[in-house]
C-alpha cells in the first residue's frame, strides 16, 4: 500500500469537486468567472441584501460560493453563509425548496471546513444534509444529491478524525447516489467519481485488493464520462493517479507507474480546471514524486512553480496571496533540494528565486521600468505600465485603508476592480510576449543573469531541507554555481537553534526598544552554544571554500551577503563563532549582509550623496502608550551633527512626526532614519509597522509606495527585520518593505536594541558613511560592521543581547 499520499491528499478528486450540478466551475478568462456576467444581484445588493427574496438570496450565496472555489478569498464563504443561512430562513418550511436550502446550506458550511480545518463547520453540514435528506421522499428526483453531498461530508469526516463509521457511510450514500443516478445523466461522472474514492479510502485502511479493483473501476469510468475540455477532467485524472500508484505499490508492475505518471502530468497541466485545482495537483504530484524517482520529481516540480503565478494571482489581495502561499510552504526549499540531487545546482537556484518572496518578486515586476518595449511599441508600454502602477495599488490597498479614503468603494467593488486589472494585466503581458524579441518579457529570471548579483562580493545561498543544508556560492564576474554541501547542519538542527534563541530573547525581554536587559549568565552560555552551531556547521565551512581564513587583515574585509532560506532567516548567521576560541568569528574574515532575495540586488541603483541630497530623521522620545526613549533625542543630534556641510538633513520629532507627515517627508527626501518604537504583527505581518505620535505606520501602507532614486534607511527601532515564522520564505517584515519601497539599503534590527546603543551605533555608522559619501555597493554593510565592531569593544564581545540585533539587508 502507499506510504506516500494519505486518503487526506486525495481530496482534489470529487470532494474537492462541485457538489452540485449547477455549481459546476466554469471555465473562462481569470477574472470573476466573466465579471461581466456574474449575477446581477452579486454587482446590484445594497443593504446587504435586506430586500431580496429567498430565491434570490439563495443565487447570491452560490455566487460568491462560486468565486470563493476559484479565487479562495475566504470572505466570500462567509457572505455565502451568510445569505445562504437568510434564504434558509425567509424559506417556509412547508416551501418545495426547503430540503434544498438546508442541504445547500450544509455543502458551504464543508467548504468553510475544508479551508479552516475545524470541526464544528464540518458538524453543522453533517446535521443539515441529514435533515435535508429526511425531508427528501422516495423518488424525488434530488434524491441522489442529498445522498451525494452527505457521502462528501462523510468521507471529509472520516478523513479529519479516522473514525471507520464515517467511511462506512460514505459508502453507502455515495453507492445509493450512484444508484439513483440514470445512464446519460449529466451528474454520473461526478458520482463514480466519488464512490471511486470511497473505495480508495477503505483499500488503504483495510488493504484488501478488491477495494482497489472498485476504485479503479469506478474512477475509470468517471473519467471517460468526463468530456475533453470539462473543468473537473484534471481531477479524475489525479484520483486515478492515485489508484495507479496503489496498485503499483502492490503488485510492483511497472506499467502502473507509468499509468501513474501519465495521469499526473494530465491532473497538472490540463488548462480546463480551475488553477487553484491544477496547482493543487501538481504540489501532490510533486510531494509524491521527491519519495519516488519514477515520478519524474523534476518535471513535477516544474510544473508546479509553473503554475504559481496562477495560483498566487495578482487578481487577489495581497493578504488572500500570503494566505495562499501558506499551502506551498517550502515549495522552494523542497523543489531545489530535488534539483540538487539531480544534480543541477543553477535550476536549484532559480527555484530558490521564483518560488520564495513570490509577493515581493509581483510588486517588483509591476514596477518594473519597460524602455526597451517603450521604445519599439510606445502605446503598448504605456497602457501596460498604467495598469501595471493601478494593479500595484489595488493589490497593495488594505480594505480599511481604501475604504476610508473614498466611501463609494465597498469591499466587493474593490476586489472586482482589482481582478479586472489583473485580467488586463495578463492580457497586455501576454499580448507583448507574442511580439518578436520579448517572449521573455518579465519572465523569471535564469540563473546566467541572477549570477550577476554578485556586484560587491560573494552571494552565499542557503537551503536548509530536512536531510541537509546546501550553500550555493555565488562569486563576483563568474558564471559558475558553486555548491557546498553542508551536511552536519539540517532544518531540525535550524529550528532548534531559532527556538532557542526565541525562548532567550522572551526570557531576558529583549522584544521592544527601552526595556532593561537581564544579565544572565547562563543566557549568555546558551546563546553562544548556538552561536558556535552556527559557525561550525555553516560559517567555517563557507570561509574554508571561499579561502577566507587565512585573512587577517581587519581593514580589507571582503563582503558576504548571506541569502537564507525557510527557518534559516531566522538565524543571526553574521553573529556565528565559538565565542570560547580564539579567532573563530565570522566577523573576524567577513563584513556580512543579507539580503531576500537576489531580484532584490540586481533592482538596487547606488546613491551618492551631495550637498543637494535630503536626510530625514525621525525620533520619537515619547510615543503614546509606549516606554520613553531618550536617547532618541540624541541619536537625532548625532545625526545632524555627520550631515554638516554635506547634505541637508531634516527632522521630524514627538508630535510632528504623524504618519501623513512622515511618508509626505519619505517622498521628498534620499535617506530616511527611524528613531523610535516598533512591532511585528504576528496575526497580520502586513500590519507590522512603526509606532508614531498618531498611530502607526504599517507595512501595507509603506509597500503601496514607489519611492525613487533612494538611498540608505536606517530602522533603529525593535524587530524591523523579524519576519513571520509561518511565511519564512517571504520576508514580510518593516525591513524588506522598505527595500521594496525603493531603498536599496537597509540598517534593521532582528530584535530589540538598547535604548542607550542606538546612538552609539548610530554615530559610528554615519560617521563612516558621510566620508564615503554613497549605498549600494556595500558601503553601508561595512560602516555597520565597524560600528558594531565598536560596540562590542564597548560593551563586551559576549553582550550577544546588545550586539547581535543589528543586521545591514541590500546592497
Amino acid at each position: 500500500m502507499s506510504a506516500t499520499l494519505r486518503t487526506g491528499e486525495d481530496s482534489g478528486g470529487p470532494h474537492g469537486e462541485e457538489s452540485r450540478n449547477s455549481l459546476e466551475y466554469v471555465p473562462g478568462p481569470m477574472s470573476d468567472d466573466n465579471t461581466s456576467s456574474e449575477p446581477k444581484a452579486m454587482g446590484s445588493i445594497s443593504g446587504g441584501g435586506a430586500e431580496l427574496s429567498h430565491e434570490e438570496l439563495f443565487k447570491l450565496g452560490w455566487s460568491h460560493c462560486r468565486r470563493f472555489r476559484r479565487f479562495g478569498e475566504l470572505d466570500d464563504i462567509e457572505k455565502a453563509i451568510e445569505y445562504g443561512t437568510r434564504a434558509r430562513d425567509l424559506t417556509p418550511e412547508d416551501h418545495p425548496d426547503w430540503p434544498l436550502r438546508l442541504e445547500d446550506l450544509g455543502i458551504l458550511y464543508n467548504e468553510r471546513f475544508k479551508r479552516l480545518g475545524e470541526s464544528e463547520n464540518l458538524q453543522t453540514a453533517i446535521e443539515l444534509q441529514c435533515r435535508a435528506l429526511e425531508l427528501t421522499p422516495d423518488g424525488h428526483p434530488e434524491l441522489s444529491d442529498r445522498h451525494g453531498s452527505l457521502g462528501v461530508s462523510y468521507t471529509d469526516r472520516f478523513r479529519h478524525r479516522g473514525e471507520f463509521s464515517d467511511l462506512e457511510k460514505a459508502l453507502e450514500h455515495n453507492s445509493r447516489a450512484l444508484e439513483l443516478t440514470p445512464d446519460g445523466h449529466p451528474d454520473l461522472s461526478r458520482r463514480h467519481a466519488s464512490l471511486g474514492v470511497s473505495y480508495t479510502d477503505r483499500f488503504r485502511h483495510r488493504g484488501e485488493f478488491s477495494d482497489l479493483e472498485k476504485a479503479l473501476e469506478h474512477k475509470s469510468r468517471a473519467l471517460e464520462l468526463t468530456p475533453d475540455g470539462h473543468p473537473n477532467l484534471p481531477d479524475r485524472y489525479f484520483n486515478l493517479a492515485i489508484s495507479f500508484l496503489d496498485q503499483y505499490d502492490r503488485t510492483g508492475d511497472l506499467p502502473h507507474i507509468h499509468q501513474a505518471l501519465d495521469s499526473f502530468r494530465r491532473a497538472s497541466k490540463l488548462s480546463t480546471g480551475a488553477p487553484r485545482k491544477v496547482f493543487q495537483n501538481a504540489l501532490n504530484w510533486a510531494k509524491t514524486a521527491a519519495q519516488r524517482s519514477s515520478l519524474n520529481c523534476i518535471e513535477a516540480y516544474h510544473a508546479t512553480i509553473t503554475l504559481l503565478p496562477q495560483f498566487i494571482w495578482l487578481g487577489s489581495s495581497t493578504a488572500q496571496r500570503y494566505q495562499d502561499l501558506k499551502t506551498a510552504q517550502n515549495l522552494a526549499i523542497q523543489a531545489a533540494y530535488a534539483a540538487i540531487l539531480h544534480p543541477d545546482p543553477k535550476l536549484a537556484l532559480e527555484w530558490l528565486e521564483h518560488a520564495r518572496c513570490v509577493v515581493w518578486n509581483q510588486s517588483l515586476m509591476l514596477r518594473s521600468p519597460l524602455h526597451q518595449l517603450h521604445s519599439s511599441y510606445p502605446d503598448l508600454a504605456s497602457r501596460l505600465q498604467l495598469i501595471s502602477k493601478q494593479l500595484h495599488a489595488a493589490s497593495s490597498e488594505s480594505t480599511t485603508s481604501r475604504s476610508l479614503a473614498s466611501g463609494s468603494d465597498d469591499p466587493e467593488h474593490m476586489g472586482r476592480r482589482r481582478r479586472s486589472l489583473a485580467k488586463e494585466y495578463d492580457d497586455l503581458l501576454g499580448q507583448a510576449r507574442r511580439l518578436p524579441e520579448f517572449e521573455d518579457l518579465l519572465q523569471p529570471m535564469k540563473a546566467s543573469a541572477l549570477v550577476r548579483a554578485a556586484r560587491n562580493g560573494p552571494i552565499v545561498v542557503l537551503n536548509c531541507h530536512n536531510t541537509q543544508c546546501d550553500a550555493f556560492l555565488i562569486l563576483p564576474r563568474q558564471s559558475d554555481i558553486s555548491h557546498l554541501s553542508l551536511q552536519d547542519f539540517t532544518e531540525e538542527k535550524a529550528r532548534n537553534a531559532r527556538s532557542e534563541i526565541e525562548a532567550s530573547l522572551r526570557r531576558q525581554r529583549l522584544r521592544e526598544r527601552g526595556f532593561r536587559i537581564k544579565q544572565d549568565p547562563e543566557e549568555i552560555d546558551r546563546f553562544g552554544s548556538v552561536l558556535a552551531v552556527l559557525w561550525k556547521s555553516i560559517a567555517k565551512p563557507v570561509l574554508d571554500c571561499l579561502g577566507y581564513t587565512n585573512n587577517h587583515s581587519p581593514d580589507n574585509l571582503p563582503h558576504i551577503t548571506w541569502c537564507p532560506t525557510g527557518v534559516m532567516s531566522f538565524l543571526p548567521l553574521h553573529a556565528a563563532g565559538d565565542y570560547d576560541q580564539p579567532q573563530a568569528r565570522l566577523f573576524n574574515y567577513a563584513i556580512s549582509s543579507y539580503t531576500p532575495t537576489l531580484t532584490a540586488l540586481l533592482a538596487s541603483i547606488p546613491s551618492s550623496l551631495n550637498h543637494n541630497a535630503r536626510i530625514l530623521a525621525i525620533g520619537q522620545a515619547n510615543t503614546p502608550g509606549h516606554t520613553s526613549l531618550p536617547g532618541t533625542s540624541k541619536e537625532l543630534e548625532c545625526l545632524k551633527a555627520h550631515t554638516q556641510n554635506v547634505a541637508e538633513y531634516s527632522q521630524l520629532r514627538d508630535n510632528q512626526a504623524t504618519t501623513a507627515a512622515v511618508l509626505d517627508a519619505m517622498e521628498r527626501h534620499d535617506w530616511v532614519h527611524l528613531a523610535c518604537h516598533a512591532h511585528q504583527n504576528v496575526q497580520d505581518p502586513t500590519k507590522s509597522g512603526f509606532f508614531l505620535h498618531d498611530g502607526t505606520l504599517d507595512l501595507a501602507t509603506i509597500n503601496q509606495r514607489s519611492f525613487k532614486n533612494k538611498g540608505l534607511a536606517f530602522l533603529s527601532a525593535c524587530q524591523t527585520a523579524t519576519g513571520d515564522e509561518k511565511l519564512p520564505d517571504e520576508a514580510i517584515h518593516l525591513a524588506s518593505g522598505m527595500l521594496m519601497a525603493g531603498y536599496p539599503s537597509v540598517i534593521a534590527t532582528m530584535w530589540s536594541v538598547k535604548d542607550d546603543d542606538a546612538p552609539f551605533v548610530a554615530d559610528k555608522v554615519y560617521g563612516q558613511l558621510m566620508k564615503v559619501g554613497k549605498v549600494g555597493n556595500g558601503e553601508a554593510g561595512k560602516a555597520l560592521h565597524y560600528g558594531i565592531s565598536a560596540l562590542r569593544d564597548n560593551v563586551g564581545e559576549k553582550e550577544f543581547g546588545r550586539w547581535v540585533p543589528y543586521i545591514h539587508i541590500g546592497s
